[in-house]
Formats: C-alpha cells, sequence, structure tokens
C-alpha cells in the first residue's frame, strides 16, 4: 500500500495495527493503517490528502464484524473520545457515532425521550446507522432526522433518510463514508418507564441470549426481512434462530466456533477460534439451512478483509 504520512495530521496513525483485540469476537489479522483521528476537521482533511486508490473501513467497536485472519489491506478509521457525546433537547437526541446505543438510550431515557430499542443492541450509533439497526419491532430510521458524514474525498455533508434509503439491515452510505453523528426525533415518555422497560428487555435478552460469551450478536439476518417484536403473538417461523434449530444446527461446531446451544442465531468463539473456522461454520450453516428448508440465510455480521 502507498506509504501514508501527512505533516498535519493531528489523530494517531499506525501501521499494521492488529485488530482481534478490537472486535468482540477477538479473531483477525491487522490492518495495513490504523487512523484515530482528533476530530471532524482533522479526519476530513486526512481523508481529503489521502491518495483515492486507498481503501477506507470505518470501524465501531467491532461487535458485529468478523476480521479474517489476512487482515485488511486498507486504512481502518476508528472514532474515540470527542465522538462520543450524547445532548438531548427540544425533543431529539443527537449522539456522536462513537457513543455506545446502550449509553444513548439511557441518556435519552433520563430526558424522557423513547430509544429504549437500543438498549439491547451492541455497538455504537455509527454503525447503528449504518446498518439500521433494529429490535423490538424497532428501527434506526423511524427515528432518524439527520447523520453528519464525511465522504470519501473530505467532504463534510449532512445525510437526510432520503439520502441513506433504509432498507432492513442496511442503507445506502457511500463506501469510505464515515459517519460522525446522528440526530434522532424520538416518541416521549416517562423517565422512570422508560428505564423500567430496558430493565426488562436487559433480563430478557441475558435469559435467552448468550451475553456471556464471545459473540457478534445476531449472526444472519431473519428470512422473513424484519426484526423481532417481543410480543407474545410473534411469529418464529422465519426467524433465522428458528430455521437453523429446525435444521439441527444448534450447538453445532467447526474448530473452535459453535452455534450457541443457548440461541443457534449466535456465533461464538469458544476460546480458540480463528475468523476462518467462524466463517465456514457460518456458510455450513447456510448450506445445510437451504438443503433442509429452501431459506437462503443471508448474513448479519460483516465479514472484511483477507482469508
Amino acid at each position: 500500500m502507498t506509504d501514508i504520512s501527512f505533516p498535519d495530521m493531528r489523530g494517531k496513525l499506525t501501521q499494521n495495527r492488529p485488530l482481534a483485540d478490537l472486535t468482540w469476537l477477538r479473531v483477525g489479522g491487522p490492518a495495513d493503517y490504523f487512523y484515530q483521528p482528533a476530530d471532524a476537521d482533522d479526519l476530513a482533511a486526512f481523508l481529503k490528502a489521502l491518495p483515492r486508490d486507498v481503501v477506507v473501513m470505518p470501524m465501531g467497536v467491532g461487535s458485529n464484524v468478523i476480521v479474517r485472519d489476512g487482515g485488511l489491506r486498507a486504512v481502518v478509521i476508528r472514532l474515540g473520545r470527542g465522538f462520543n457525546t450524547i445532548s438531548c433537547e427540544d425533543g431529539t437526541v443527537t449522539a456522536g457515532a462513537a457513543a455506545l446505543d446502550a449509553h444513548v438510550a439511557r441518556k435519552a431515557a433520563d430526558a424522557g425521550l423513547d430509544l429504549t430499542f437500543l438498549r439491547t443492541i451492541p455497538g455504537s450509533i455509527g454503525g447503528a446507522v449504518r446498518m439500521n439497526a433494529g429490535c423490538y419491532g424497532t428501527y434506526t430510521a423511524d427515528y432518524f432526522v439527520s447523520a453528519e458524514a464525511i465522504t470519501r474525498d473530505g467532504e463534510q455533508v449532512t445525510l437526510g433518510p432520503d439520502d441513506l434509503k433504509f432498507a432492513y439491515r442496511q442503507s445506502a452510505l457511500p463506501d469510505g463514508c464515515v459517519i460522525t453523528s446522528a440526530t434522532f426525533a424520538p416518541p416521549q415518555g416517562d423517565a422512570d418507564a422508560l428505564h423500567a422497560r430496558m430493565e426488562e428487555q436487559l433480563r430478557k435478552r441475558d435469559e435467552t441470549q448468550p451475553t456471556k460469551d464471545r459473540s457478534a450478536g445476531s449472526t444472519f439476518r431473519n428470512p422473513a426481512g424484519f426484526s423481532s417484536t417481543g410480543q407474545a403473538g410473534d411469529r418464529h417461523d422465519l426467524k433465522a434462530w428458528k430455521v437453523i434449530d429446525d435444521a439441527g444446527l444448534r450447538g453445532a461446531t467447526l474448530g473452535g466456533a459453535q452455534m450457541s446451544p443457548k440461541h443457534p442465531n449466535f456465533l461464538i468463539n469458544t476460546g480458540s477460534a480463528t475468523a476462518a473456522d467462524l466463517e465456514a461454520l457460518g456458510e455450513l450453516v447456510r448450506k445445510k439451512v437451504y438443503d433442509s428448508s429452501g431459506i437462503t440465510l443471508e448474513w448479519e455480521i460483516m465479514r472484511i478483509g483477507e482469508k
């Protein structure tokens, strides 16, 4: 890759930075370069000066990604302090892209604003916008107003719903574009009631999901194209976990990778898995589910880098 060195950089640039310790699954090779910008202006200047042939890969807290063992021939951008502020005023919530979803949900609840669906979603706001994260039948797109972002060319822009074209577990965010903050207009609610709802959500999550294991959240998108509503009448026949279970793959293993016995749509690292183990088990699950039901599961976890 092109040697990168800009005399006016104010952020921190690291070469050959291992990424395994930055992902929830604790696997993966190094990035050629890893940049932690000082602020939005610094990031804009860095991207503008970066040669056009250099791939840019934004990375949050690594909650929903498998970095392959060969690493990334790219510059990984990771936002830190200065990109995690949260403010609530005039019925809106504005959060930096590095702010954790759970922290945003709690801060909003303190202000009597209902973003409770974010409480149990792993990751940060930048990823929630990019992937239109959702839970209990509510999605990021439902309350999204706008996002501040920096394009691959270093231009600072404001993106609205029409720009992002939200769909189930996806958006039209351009390649190399880095979200720096997002604003939401959620419904109002009683602060105590909102906090109580989140506590109940956490209780249900801990009962049904392997929260103590190394996982990356849901592995595959629900074939029906919608998330669980959490209601008693919620249908499970076209949920990813159900078709995996029906194919006899609950607890299936390959190397150090396993489909969780507690929740079969959670791919976990039992302690010795490589990225290759995890991805190969996921592909095996996809094949066997297709063979048994004719349903093609789509990955929800991003797989990036070289094998």
